[in-house]
């Protein structure tokens, strides 16, 4: 993608750089908007949208959940593909959908106030390195609890808890944090769901654990059960990590990536398992056109 990509922003198709917010709008003081980000992949002759509908409808309901208002489902699915098309990329792309509140007033109340809709691409190929282990830790900040914010609803302003821990992370020689819930166990990572392997079953947190119900996540539970390999979403203790024969995490942005040590603790052998490798080459065959989940999962933009 060269020079100034198009996006859309409240009706109208502009250049990104002439998308602009007053800077004393709603969202902007008070994290007030919900968003999504979807993946499109280059098969060399067009880019594919991973999930774009499943994205689109969790904006739809998360923004509802937080008293906003977006277009339906269709008109967001429509805009996403048009603004592929018209900027014509050559390469991966991640395109991030936007609802927030667009009211310049003072109050941070949601009712009352008007909502705003933006949308833009940007060219992205691996946002961690899926062949590189990562090294992780526990953070010492908690995830946020769901009677706090919306915990599922992927709100702008609930990301500063995910920016501190992350942080502290990179801070400390870290690539990434995992958070504890208020409960003491495993929620997720800063951006990313979490899966380990002990004895052969995939575990992952339960969705009462303030995790993101996230769309890769779901799809690796599927790719794991059509490959025979049991699946437990159940509550996780934080020792239980470093027990683990296995630890990745999973997201739009991450993908698929393995995880060698936690704490300074050595998971595994220390190389990538079994079951990370099937489960990180299965994805990958999937977003690239290549396996039976791809007519689904994929919508192309020609």
């Amino acid at each position: 993608m060269d020079g100034d990509p198009l996006a859309y922003h409240n009706g109208a198709w502009r250049p990104l750089s002439a998308c602009t917010v007053p800077i004393n709008t709603h969202a902007l003081q008070y994290g007030t908007g919900c968003f999504e980000g979807i993946r499109g992949y280059w098969d060399g002759q067009q880019v594919n949208l991973l999930f774009l509908r499943e994205h689109m409808e969790r904006l739809h309901r998360n923004a509802g959940m937080l008293l906003m208002q977006t277009p339906e489902v269709d008109e967001l699915c429509a805009i996403a593909v048009r603004l592929v098309r018209d900027n014509a990329p050559r390469c991966n792309v991640y395109l991030r959908p936007m609802a927030y509140k667009c009211s310049t007033g003072l109050s941070p109340k949601l009712v009352d106030e008007p909502d705003g809709l933006m949308m833009y691409i940007l060219a992205l190929d691996d946002y961690m390195d899926t062949a590189k282990g990562l090294d992780l830790c526990v953070s010492s900040w908690v995830r946020i609890p769901d009677n706090a914010i919306p915990a599922r609803a992927k709100a702008t302003g609930a990301y500063l808890n995910s920016s501190l821990a992350r942080s502290e992370a990179c801070l400390n020689g870290y690539d990434e944090a995992i958070f504890l819930d208020t409960n003491g166990q495993v929620s997720e990572g800063s951006a990313e769901n979490l899966f380990m392997v002990r004895d052969g079953v995939l575990v992952t947190p339960d969705k009462t654990a303030c995790i993101l119900e996230g769309i890769t996540r779901h799809a690796v539970i599927t790719l794991a059960r059509e490959a025979g390999i049991a699946v437990e979403e159940r509550a996780v203790g934080r020792t239980e990590l470093y027990r683990a024969d296995e630890v990745f995490l999973c997201g739009t942005g991450c993908q698929v990536s393995w995880v060698r040590s936690i704490d300074r603790r050595q998971i595994g052998s220390r190389v990538q398992g079994p079951v990370s490798s099937a489960i990180q080459q299965a994805y990958e065959d999937a977003v690239y056109g290549r396996s039976a989940h791809s007519a689904q999962w994929l919508t192309p933009v020609t």
